[in-house]
């Protein structure tokens, strides 16, 4: 699989296995020594793994900057919106998994907006993540949706997002979970880490 680049330095891998190898940790990528590039961040989008902690653990262990997985929506449209085998704890649980075996990395999140949720749902959902430290968080919508959300309403979860203190809050209709992956503060948090 080939990574997207965007701009100098920086890298994002999208989801890792085929769905032949979803929970082998054997397929997962090997670890990268720290020395591989430092001067290139990386990122990669990941599955949940149908929960295969060990397959996350590989993944958060491989050398990555960002541990990128989306829950896609608030936990009450799971059923309506994902693939049954995936579920919003079983999310959580990922990207919990992750802090708690590589706590020095970046994760990301995102969830689609438009789909019937209550802003009370959506509110939620952020506060619940901000509380497990899964930041950044990247709203966004990129499918079919039951209603329109306005341009005013993506700059209130922006607000909402950065009074939670995620490290960034990428709100917008257009905006995916690789939308500016490359974000300057993004960037400027992991260089001055390293």
């Amino acid at each position: 699989m080939r990574p997207a680049a965007w701009g100098p330095g920086y890298v994002r891998k999208p989801a890792v296995p085929t769905l032949e190898s979803v929970g082998e940790v054997e397929n997962m990528p090997q670890p990268q020594p720290p020395s591989w590039n430092p001067k290139l961040l990386v990122e990669c989008l990941t599955p949940d793994f149908r929960g295969d902690l060990r397959a996350v653990e590989k993944v958060a262990l491989s050398g990555l900057d960002v541990y990128a997985h989306n829950v896609e929506t608030v936990a009450e449209l799971q059923r309506k919106v994902r693939d049954p085998r995936a579920n919003f704890d079983q999310s959580l649980r990922v990207l919990k998994h992750v802090k708690k075996v590589q706590p020095d990395i970046v994760s990301k999140t995102s969830m689609m907006l438009g789909l019937g949720e209550t802003d009370e749902q959506v509110h939620a959902t952020m506060k619940g993540k901000e509380a497990e430290n899964q930041k950044p968080l990247s709203e966004a919508v990129y499918i079919k949706v039951e209603e329109y959300v306005t341009p005013e309403k993506f700059k209130y979860w922006e607000k909402v997002g950065n009074e939670l203190g995620f490290l960034y809050t990428a709100s917008g209709p257009l905006v995916r979970s690789s939308y500016k992956a490359d974000f300057p503060a993004l960037l400027n948090y992991l260089t001055r880490r390293t």
